[in-house]
């Protein structure tokens, strides 16, 4: 048994509904990547595995327990989640941020202690982000944003994260550092569970993939060997080749040139 996994789920907003009997396990110790094109429902499969939406019906269990028993602290302290838009308060510095992690470890009877400090300390280290400690987050570039919210969610100390779109507004270098980061994280032990846009990022980061459309999960198993041109076609209506990458020997989608018209110009 998986420790994240969905059964039967039917996810809807208000009238509009997502998907119908849809189920998923997330393989322990895996990098999975949700790949579809928009509004097939991947982001909201990883928010009803986050609890942040109730499904409808059928349940989503982590370590075989109901999700939406858990009491939110006893959550927090299993799971981490970066949100696709999280929300920061206004001037807040890097270091306070990233301490709001050890929330969840909190209480009456245990207030901050060395090993909260060690959390902190640790999850900066992780994301290269000690030097801006006491630097305002809204100072920051996109980049180092991400990194510093990546370092709240590790402050946590949870084995499993969940990361919505999160490279969505950085630049190419941006992403690759980190989706670079998520993967060394992933190396060290973590189960890792993204919503990307890039097939060919989440070819090249994934041991674990799955496609959706329509609210439907139509192949899901490792990028090389269920990413095809056929596959590509069907879910995102794209002619193309599969090829290796050259640095990696991942698949790499290579998008059908448009046809030019001959002229006599360019014959």
């Amino acid at each position: 048994m998986t420790r994240l996994r969905a059964e039967d789920l039917t996810l809807a907003y208000e009238k509009r509904v997502v998907a119908e009997r849809l189920g998923v396990q997330i393989p322990d110790g895996s990098f999975t990547v949700i790949v579809g094109p928009n509004a097939c429902g991947k982001s909201t499969l990883l928010r009803a595995l986050a609890r942040l939406l109730r499904p409808r019906e059928g349940t989503v269990y982590l370590d075989g327990d109901p999700i939406g028993a858990l009491a939110p602290k006893r959550l927090a302290r299993r799971l981490g989640l970066l949100p696709q838009s999280p929300l920061t308060p206004e001037g807040i510095t890097v270091g306070d941020l990233v301490a709001r992690g050890r929330y969840p470890h909190q209480s009456l009877l245990r207030q901050w202690s060395r090993e909260d400090e060690a959390a902190v300390t640790e999850a900066m280290e992780a994301v290269g982000v000690t030097g801006l400690a006491d630097r305002v987050v809204d100072e920051l570039s996109g980049g180092q944003r991400q990194r510093v919210r990546l370092a709240l969610v590790l402050a946590q100390r949870t084995g499993i994260l969940l990361l919505d779109e999160p490279t969505t507004y950085l630049d190419i270098a941006h992403q690759i550092e980190v989706l670079d980061l998520c993967a060394r994280l992933h190396e060290e032990g973590r189960t890792l569970v993204a919503v990307l846009h890039d097939l060919n990022h989440a070819c090249r980061y994934a041991t674990h993939l799955i496609a959706m459309r329509g609210g439907e999960v139509l192949a899901e198993g490792p990028p090389a060997e269920i990413v095809t041109a056929e596959l590509v076609e069907r879910v995102f209506g794209l002619p193309c080749r599969v090829i290796a990458d050259p640095e990696t020997a991942t698949p790499l989608i290579v998008p059908a040139g448009r046809r030019r018209t001959l002229t006599a110009e360019n014959l």
